[in-house]
């Protein structure tokens, strides 16, 4: 088939952070481009995702400032918090962002079906709910990933974090499944808002890929403030009283938790499902995720995929890088590859955690001979508003390079702060470097140059 003879140059399928910044990116070298979205258009992130839950943190932030504020000279007298306000803020802020990503694509003239794609060839996609089915030189997948709901008896009487924000009432116990940074970041909201949280886990560990020493700070600050964990605890069912409440029994144990609302948040896998990959013959991973090579390929040529659906790093910046880079490299003639090192992240928890680089315990396996500073320290704030918790960074050096590989901190604003020193180490930046920086006090931050 001719070029021109394909209804477009590029069908993207899937409307998130990947799939619109590919769209867009194409369409200004010029590309014939339509795009298809089941749902809204911008996907997890900015819909159902790290956006709006970053709100509800900022929200339940204000809870520790109004009790920490007699400590300022502050004055206040009867304080009362009303979800539905919070929530509906949140849903209008997604809603704002919603008609931006729309905006977007408009204005670089992307066409738009709000409805769910398949695949039906190498070349070719059917729209589900209008019948119709259109051909295209390319076809980018970039459905993202969906929370994993485990099978067990009375698992329709949980939530997954898409719900989570449609809550009609705040619950006052709520029981999180699951320890990664979904259910810590939830934990720590439904805490700060006043709800008895407790998070059950199947194993014993939280946040299994950071530094051990960052996990071990945050359970003991996070027990502090109240919230309670049950480790090595499978569900076993969940059972609906008659008054509402739910009756979570747990695996080996002899009593049921009593929760309002049972939050999963153990895992997300790639949204594969009803795609139609087989018509194509889009070879798949162990993990149902769709493999692809150094240029976003999939094993049919004219089929490519970015972000989570590939299960490489689950993290919107990736995504969007991704989504750039293939559509630079397949219109724009220019060869760009994504560079997976060095990515920063961070956990939202309260307080959060951020990281770049290695954890210690990797980095001995992948240096050999490292070096370890650390800062242990209580934050201005917390001395002066009576807060025991204390902030904790810590930097790795290869021993025998003085590099700076890896940073890893928790504490207040630590993704913040983070995000400035990311790019020092990505720029293979030494230890000598970072103490001949001079500090800037007083500021949390100066501990990065003050560890000897």
């Amino acid at each position: 088939m001719a070029e021109q003879d394909y209804d477009y140059d590029l069908f993207v399928i899937g409307a998130g952070s990947g799939g619109v910044r590919a769209s867009r990116i194409a369409a200004g070298h010029g590309a014939r481009v339509a795009v298809a979205e089941e749902y809204r258009i911008g996907g997890t992130c900015v819909i159902r995702g790290c956006v709006p839950k970053k709100l509800l943190v900022y929200g339940s932030h204000f809870a520790e400032e109004l009790q920490d504020a007699a400590n300022y000279g502050w004055k206040v007298d009867q304080t009362s918090f009303d979800w539905p306000t919070l929530r509906d803020a949140v849903l209008r802020d997604v809603d704002r962002i919603n008609a931006g990503y729309t905006a977007t694509l408009e204005t670089h003239k992307v066409e738009r079906f709000l409805e769910r794609a398949e695949l039906t060839g190498p070349n070719s996609v059917r729209l589900t709910s209008s019948g119709r089915e259109v051909t295209a030189k390319h076809i980018l997948i970039a459905t993202g990933a969906w929370p994993v709901m485990p099978t067990f008896e009375g698992a329709e009487h949980c939530i997954t974090s898409n719900e989570v924000f449609h809550l009609e009432h705040l619950p006052k116990r709520v029981v999180i499944s699951g320890a990664g940074y979904i259910a810590m970041e939830f934990a720590g909201i439904f805490n700060a808002l006043g709800c008895q949280v407790t998070v059950v886990n199947r194993s014993e560990t939280l946040l299994r890929t950071y530094d051990q020493s960052l996990r071990d700070r945050l359970l003991q600050i996070t027990m502090a403030r109240g919230i309670q964990y049950r480790f090595n605890c499978p569900f076993d069912k969940v059972v609906k009283r008659d008054d509402g409440a739910l009756e979570v029994w747990l695996k080996g144990q002899a009593e049921p938790l009593i929760a309002d609302q049972v939050l999963v948040a153990t895992g997300r896998r790639p949204k594969i499902d009803g795609l139609g990959l087989e018509t194509a013959g889009v070879a798949l991973g162990e993990r149902g995720e769709i493999k692809v090579n150094d240029q976003a390929q999939t094993s049919c040529p004219s089929i490519y995929a970015v972000g989570d659906v590939t299960d490489r790093v689950q993290l919107t910046p990736v995504a969007i890088r991704e989504g750039h880079a293939f559509a630079d490299r397949v219109f724009g003639g220019q060869d760009v590859r994504i560079d997976y090192r060095c990515i920063p992240s961070a956990v939202f928890s309260q307080p959060p955690i951020a990281s770049v680089g290695p954890t210690e315990g990797d980095a001995r396996n992948a240096y050999g001979s490292i070096k370890v500073f650390s800062s242990d320290f209580r934050p201005m704030k917390n001395v002066f508003a009576h807060r025991p918790e204390r902030g904790l960074y810590k930097m790795i050096v290869d021993a025998s390079t003085d590099k700076v590989i890896a940073l890893h901190m928790i504490g207040p604003e630590s993704p913040e702060i983070l995000q400035a020193a990311a790019i020092a180490i990505k720029a293979g930046l030494t230890k000598a470097d970072f103490d001949a920086t001079v500090a800037l006090h007083p500021s949390m931050a100066e501990e990065l140059v003050l560890m000897r």
